[in-house]
């Protein structure tokens, strides 16, 4: 491996190892730490300890998975296969069903102009949002990023399908008060970006968000209604989160793609692929 992809990789595990900090508490399993969040939110996950020259054995990812069922938690376990490529065999001999990602990085010069990727029926009914702290309908917008990926991610891949406005509408859920004063928070110190696509009659048909540590930023989260799909509008909304990131400072935006046909959608946002990002799970991510 060369220094520069060394050098770009270690930026990644950083990252990585950083986002879950601010939020979550620190266990030790071997060669193996598990992010514990304190509060309300997504769960965190378990990852090799960055820094360690140790192989994660069988018996830290038994002991991981051992705990996050005591707390409740997802049994899931991230790696990047570049960093830690003895791990794969070892999270398939503990029957865990893993996903190997295109890790993906954006070329800067090759970003396009968001409004280029949209299909040319779509050109001057779609609008891309970049949500705002001071947005007063801040917790609607996001609940309706939320519900457009819990649809989204139901449906995994990028063909069409039937799922659409109705079923987004049925998955929304209204954020408390805490959640949109978290977000709110979030967004104004630059740490997340969320974005929403969409059309005046339609409502938001595609989302994403961004988390920033520093000047290195993960996309994740881009989801389109399967009703709306082939419209260019996962690509549009990662190609305006990128263009936000970049003018925020960022000057290394990744994003992990969940399959090769999606990560062609990303191709044409000007990312390409440096590695596998490692997603494992006691059961598929998708079917």
């Amino acid at each position: 491996m060369d220094s520069e992809r060394t050098d770009l990789l270690d930026r990644l595990e950083r990252f990585y190892d950083a986002v879950p900090r601010d939020a979550a508490r620190v266990e030790d399993h071997g060669a193996l730490v598990l992010f514990v969040r304190e509060g309300t939110g997504w769960p965190f996950y378990a990852r090799p300890r960055r820094g360690d020259a140790r192989p994660p054995t069988l018996a830290d990812v038994t002991a991981v998975r051992q705990r996050q069922r005591e707390l409740g938690l997802p049994e899931a376990l991230e790696w990047v296969h570049d960093l830690n490529p003895e791990l794969l065999p070892v999270a398939r001999s503990a029957g865990l069903a893993v996903l190997e990602a295109p890790l993906m990085v954006l070329d800067p010069a090759a970003l396009p102009d968001p409004a280029t990727l949209l299909h040319p029926e779509d050109a001057d009914s779609v609008s891309l949002r970049l949500l705002d702290p001071t947005d007063e309908d801040l917790g609607a917008a996001v609940a309706a990023r939320r519900a457009v990926a819990a649809v989204g991610f139901a449906a995994p891949g990028t063909g069409w399908g039937e799922a659409g406005v109705t079923e987004r509408d049925a998955a929304m859920i209204g954020l408390d008060e805490a959640a949109v004063d978290e977000e709110r928070a979030s967004i104004a110190n630059g740490s997340r970006l969320s974005t929403l696509a969409g059309t005046r009659t339609e409502g938001p048909l595609a989302s994403g968000m961004a988390m920033r540590v520093d000047d290195v930023a993960e996309i994740a989260g881009v989801a389109t209604l399967p009703s709306a799909r082939r419209r260019g509008l996962g690509a549009a909304v990662t190609a305006t989160l990128a263009r936000a990131l970049l003018a925020h400072g960022t000057d290394l935006v990744f994003l992990s793609a969940g399959s090769e046909e999606i990560a062609r959608v990303y191709l044409r946002a000007g990312f390409h692929r440096v590695g596998t990002a490692c997603v494992a799970t006691p059961t598929p991510l998708y079917p």
